[in-house]
């Protein structure tokens, strides 16, 4: 037994963090979404923010666009030229994809201000990703209407998923680079 877990150490190690990470930064975000409950800023204050951030690009676009609180449930109700078009709800502010991405840089963490640097900064590329998805998908479904499916259910949620892939694979790879490096130098 001891020789098979150190002979898998390093994915014990990977699984470990991972799911840890994971678990402390979903708790810590189902805390914030409970203490958010019925806030001033529904359904909480970041999905507001990436409601009114996103409503804000697509006026600079030239359209008319609003986001109102849902009167029923906690969303915010996107109209784009008087046309209801999406309820952006909680799920649509990244975060979770942000908790994701942070667990996964973290099980391959290395140095603390380089880890931490990756973090943050994927952090804010996949917030900024989230709110040019939701204006991109805005404007699409006001002008194709008809794939309404394809574009929420598909094309937009694979470029932030993709865009989250990439962005492991050049940490793994940053990650590799150095290691190559350490060998060359050892």
């Amino acid at each position: 037994m001891k020789a098979l877990l150190f002979k898998y150490k390093s994915v014990l190690r990977f699984v470990a963090l991972f799911l840890g990470s994971y678990l402390v930064l979903s708790l810590l975000y189902g805390l914030y979404l409970k203490i958010a409950e019925g806030s001033e800023y529904p359904p909480d204050i970041i999905t507001h923010l990436v409601a009114r951030q996103s409503s804000s690009v697509i006026n600079s676009l030239g359209y008319v666009a609003s986001v109102v609180p849902g009167s029923s449930e906690p969303t915010m109700q996107l109209y784009v030229e008087n046309k209801f078009l999406a309820r952006i709800i909680e799920g649509c502010n990244a975060v979770s994809i942000i908790i994701l991405f942070t667990a996964f840089v973290i099980a391959f963490a290395e140095r603390f201000k380089k880890t931490f640097l990756f973090i943050l900064a994927g952090a804010v590329l996949i917030y900024a990703v989230n709110i040019l998805r939701i204006v991109i998908l805005a404007v699409a479904l006001y002008e194709y209407p008809q794939h309404k499916e394809l574009l929420h259910g598909v094309v937009f949620p694979g470029l932030i998923y993709g865009m989250v892939f990439v962005l492991w694979m050049m940490w793994i790879r940053m990650l590799k680079l150095k290691t190559l490096s350490d060998e060359k130098q050892g």
